[in-house]
């Protein structure tokens, strides 16, 4: 089992949905670097959602430093952050002993680990490992921001509903700001509740597709094969459960165009070369271009739903019925947003980092 992403600076999960806690391990980070503990607070709680539409699970949620702080900032050691599980119900599990719950983690655990995998709630499968993927994100937002790099993602559908996407301008200089404000309202929110309610009334769950931009990033980041921006975007955000698509700036639509309908021009002003369009998503041959860096991602409905579903028992092979109980969200896409914003900031970071050296982001401290 491998835990870790990155090159240069490091991130390593720990942890199970029903132990005693999660948490993450940051290595190669500066020595000196601010450690903003209220906004990561704040970025916990945008993790929480709207308790109407997520799961009755409620977890606290305190970072605890376990190392690598010293007054507020880094000390060039590896960090060390713990997120205590303080509500946890194993009975659920208990009653479905060793049925496969569909289109989760449970048969490929199973299958890997045999009878030693720790699957109540997926275990560390689990969305609840996004806890600490939050929390380092936070750091990284920071180390981000004194660089003049922000992140951020939103809603873009859910289920039959539609919102509008950032409108963003692909010049390099666009203020990220306003993109790095800790909340981002939704256009349809009174309308995403509603959805979800009427599913969870039926025992369903919803999924559908979340956009997420990252502004100021220069020209050049990223390498031309196998370590590519796109390429390394992807590896971290498929590592977010219920993530099971990824297009990058237009995406599958510029397959049905031609160029160079879909090329981005390039031209120059005072001195700097901009593009006239951002298609590509603000990334060319595997590196970034100067444009935002755009994609959008399909994230699934929430397969633990209150229904009877077939399945086998996992021991004896055996086909079974089952009827998933527990605290789930019937729409995990409505918490996934800083999430995948997290994941960003630090594959940002990382290759930021191995780009120019880990004293870049320290520089104007």
């Amino acid at each position: 089992m491998r835990n870790t992403f990155g090159n240069t600076v490091t991130v390593t999960l720990f942890g199970e949905s029903h132990g005693s806690a999660v948490g993450a391990v940051i290595d190669g980070l500066p020595a000196g670097l601010p450690v903003d503990t209220a906004l990561m607070e704040k970025r916990m709680m945008l993790r929480h959602g709207d308790p109407a539409v997520s799961t009755a699970r409620r977890e606290p949620d305190t970072v605890l430093f376990e190392s690598g702080v010293f007054r507020g900032h880094t000390t060039g050691s590896p960090l060390c952050l713990r997120i205590e599980n303080r509500d946890v119900n194993d009975t659920p599990y208990e009653e479905t002993g060793t049925l496969a719950r569909p289109s989760h983690a449970d048969y490929p655990l199973y299958a890997r680990y045999g009878e030693w995998a720790d699957r109540r709630g997926g275990g560390h499968a689990s969305g609840r490992l996004t806890a600490p993927l939050v929390a380092t994100g936070a750091i990284a937002e920071t180390a981000l921001a004194g660089v003049g790099v922000a992140a951020a993602t939103q809603i873009l559908s859910l289920g039959n509903l539609t919102g509008r996407r950032f409108s963003l301008r692909p010049e390099k200089d666009l203020s990220v700001r306003a993109l790095a404000l800790p909340t981002l309202a939704e256009t349809f929110s009174h309308q995403i509740k509603e959805a979800v309610f009427a599913a969870k009334a039926e025992g369903k769950s919803l999924g559908g597709v979340t956009e997420t931009v990252i502004c100021g990033l220069p020209a050049g980041v990223g390498e031309p094969f196998f370590d590519t921006l796109e390429g390394m975007l992807a590896h971290a955000t498929f590592a977010v459960p219920a993530v099971k698509g990824i297009a990058f700036g237009d995406g599958f639509d510029l397959t049905h165009r031609t160029a160079p309908e879909t090329n981005d021009t390039l031209y120059s002003e005072n001195g700097e070369i901009r593009h006239a369009t951002n298609h590509m998503g603000g990334i060319d041959g595997g590196m970034s271009n100067g444009n935002p860096v755009v994609f959008t991602c399909a994230v699934k409905p929430t397969p633990s739903v209150p229904v009877a579903q077939k399945t086998v028992e996992l021991t004896t092979g055996e086909e079974k019925e089952i009827n998933v109980t527990g605290r789930h969200d019937p729409a995990v896409i409505t918490r996934i947003s800083p999430v995948l914003t997290a994941v960003a900031e630090l594959t940002v970071l990382d290759l930021l980092c191995t780009r120019f050296g880990t004293d870049f982001i320290t520089k104007d401290l």
